[in-house]
């Protein structure tokens, strides 16, 4: 069957704006166009789309799902699998939060009690599930799944205090290591104090702290243009500075 762009962006609840720019970037063309000069779209289309829209749930850039899509080695049949185990460890989080606010509206209204790690219980689930869709491909490859599977038991198992000292530590990290920055002394007493939070914070999520393991975590915030991203969004160079100081901090300066 053959779809218009206004019949398709009907069924599958989009915009007839985001088909035409879809076409524009590449990521899904029209099968062919009619002697009206408009989009006709077949079945290959159809399932094409139904993907972009998967991905796009699970939260993945158009700029990725098209690397992925249009790839020589894209397998619908293997996509689909792995959509499947996403959106099952979704609906999973979902129904521990969905648990989470009824328990606490029970709490409120003096029906049960609630112990207060449970209060956190979904959102520490989240914290997981949104590092392994953001790094986990990257992290498993370089330290193995024994060692990621530890780290995200250890942050589950996480009490209300220890939760909140990390989140809070995080925080420190960047203060510091912004004000060691403008020093610009990656060997200086502010930065190496930044390198030692960097640190503790680290050991809130490992299981064992090695300091070859803490040097090739700041390597690769350089290496991974996401990682880098995030400690250069205040000051350009951050990210090479954190490695710097922690090199320093570890012995192992290049």
């Amino acid at each position: 069957m053959e779809y218009t762009v206004q019949k398709l962006a009907h069924m599958a609840g989009v915009s007839t704006r985001t088909l035409r720019y879809y076409d524009e970037i590449g990521i899904l063309k029209p099968a062919r166009m009619n002697s009206s000069g408009y989009r006709i779209y077949g079945q290959a289309e159809v399932n094409r789309l139904q993907q972009i829209l998967f991905y796009r749930e699970l939260g993945v850039s158009l700029e990725s799902i098209k690397d992925i899509v249009t790839a020589p080695s894209f397998n619908e049949t293997q996509a689909l699998r792995e959509h499947h185990v996403k959106l099952l460890e979704k609906r999973e989080q979902l129904d521990v939060l969905i648990s989470n606010v009824e328990k606490t509206i029970a709490l409120t209204e003096g029906r049960i009690k609630m112990m207060d790690k449970e209060k956190f219980k979904g959102f520490k689930q989240k914290l997981v599930d949104d590092n392994e869709e953001k790094y986990g491909k990257e992290i498993r490859e370089k330290y193995g799944d024994e060692t990621v599977n530890k780290s995200n038991q250890k942050v589950k198992g996480m009490s209300h205090e220890q939760y909140d000292e990390v989140t809070k530590l995080a925080t420190e990290v960047i203060e510091t290591l912004h004000a060691a920055f403008k020093t610009g002394d990656p060997a200086g007493q502010l930065a190496q104090t930044a390198a030692d939070l960097h640190r503790q914070w680290l050991c809130y999520y490992w299981d064992s702290y090695t300091k070859e393991a803490h040097a090739g975590v700041a390597q690769m915030y350089v290496d991974d243009p996401r990682f880098t991203a995030y400690y250069d969004k205040q000051q350009p160079g951050m990210a090479e500075f954190l490695r710097d100081a922690v090199h320093i901090y570890t012995g192992f300066k290049k």
